[in-house]
């Protein structure tokens, strides 16, 4: 299975008790959506295996206690500590309007409604309060904020992003 078919889900950040159990961390926004989860992928090696879930509590703070099949001593879920979680992209609920994953936008293209073409998405920077997208002009990066403001349109199909800049953001660029 090829990473390109799955997001980030989060990490195993540790054990708990003796019996194999760990706790997750979930990189979400929406944690009881994963409340009744059946399976994960987990990255051991570079490759992506699929784990039965066969008890899943959710605690504060984005975490849960998580029992796997046939994980069931200590040491079988101390080699899993650190590794990264997945779900296949077709788990992820459908957004619709202007709403999209970050995860999605990579290589679409920005256009702004008074400037035309300003290039294409490379990443997309999500470590505070405002997301950014990153966005390509040929050497240069543009840094676009994720905010309703700003983001008019979302073209899934088309793979465009239609943004709405103010008057002399661009300058700040160019």
């Amino acid at each position: 299975m090829e990473h390109k078919d799955f997001y980030f889900l989060g990490k195993i950040i540790k054990t708990s008790g003796y019996k194999g159990s760990l706790v997750f961390f979930f990189d979400v926004d929406d944690l009881p959506y994963y409340n009744d989860l059946e399976a994960v992928f987990i990255e051991v090696g570079g490759g992506l295996i699929p784990f039965a879930i066969k008890n899943l509590t959710l605690k504060t703070g984005n975490t849960a206690f998580v029992s796997l099949e046939d994980i069931e001593t200590e040491e079988q879920a101390l080699a899993l500590v650190g590794c990264k979680l997945y779900l296949p992209d077709s788990f992820l609920p459908k957004l619709t309007g202007n709403k999209f994953y970050f995860h999605e936008v990579h290589g679409f293209h920005v256009v702004d409604n008074n400037h035309g073409k300003l290039g294409i998405i490379d990443k997309v920077y999500d470590h505070g309060a405002q997301a950014l997208l990153s966005v390509k002009n040929k050497s240069k990066e543009i840094l676009i904020p994720v905010a309703d403001e700003i983001i008019q349109h979302v073209d899934h199909k088309k793979k465009i992003i239609t943004v709405d800049l103010p008057e002399g953001f661009l300058e700040i660029y160019m």
